[in-house]
């Protein structure tokens, strides 16, 4: 091989690793309209199905998984909103490989409310993370696109 056939390759092997390490999605959880989601009985996986950015497919938006493509420090986000209503909390709760993480969770008796919730976490290949409603918890979904769940990779490690 060549010097400048070696450098080609090299060039290239540099420009595949930089696509791996660009990774962010941010999506709402329907995909148009209006609507509730809950209350159930268990958590359920939350699904956010229009898709505003997904640099690097790691979100799926058929599962609501998101899957770290690489070893890193990644940030999430999610924002709920919904009306109140006295026995149904707004709330959700992630979760890393089926591990609770943190949750946001806001009960009043009336008028809209809202939560959200941030937080970093580090993520080898292949770990799992996932928005879960609340059990008994009701959220609501709109035009504005107001329950949204976001994230994005600050590093790798």
């Amino acid at each position: 091989m060549t010097e400048l056939e070696r450098q080609k390759a090299e060039i290239e092997h540099l420009k595949q690793q930089s696509k791996v390490k660009q990774v962010a999605f941010s999506a709402s959880l329907l995909e148009g309209g209006y609507g509730y989601t809950g209350p159930f009985n268990v958590q359920i996986t939350l699904v956010f199905r229009r898709v505003i950015t997904n640099i690097g497919n790691a979100y799926n938006p058929q599962t609501g998984i998101f899957i770290a493509p690489v070893r890193g420090a990644y940030h999430f986000e999610w924002h709920l909103h919904g009306h109140a209503y006295k026995s149904h909390p707004i709330a959700g709760v992630l979760f890393r490989n089926g591990e609770h993480i943190f949750l946001a969770f806001e009960l009043q008796a009336s008028g809209t409310v809202s939560t959200s919730c941030g937080t970093s976490l580090l993520l080898e290949p292949g770990d799992q993370v996932s928005l879960r409603l609340w059990a008994h918890a009701r959220i609501f979904d709109g035009v504005n696109h107001d329950t949204n769940f976001s994230g994005h990779l600050l590093f790798t490690v």
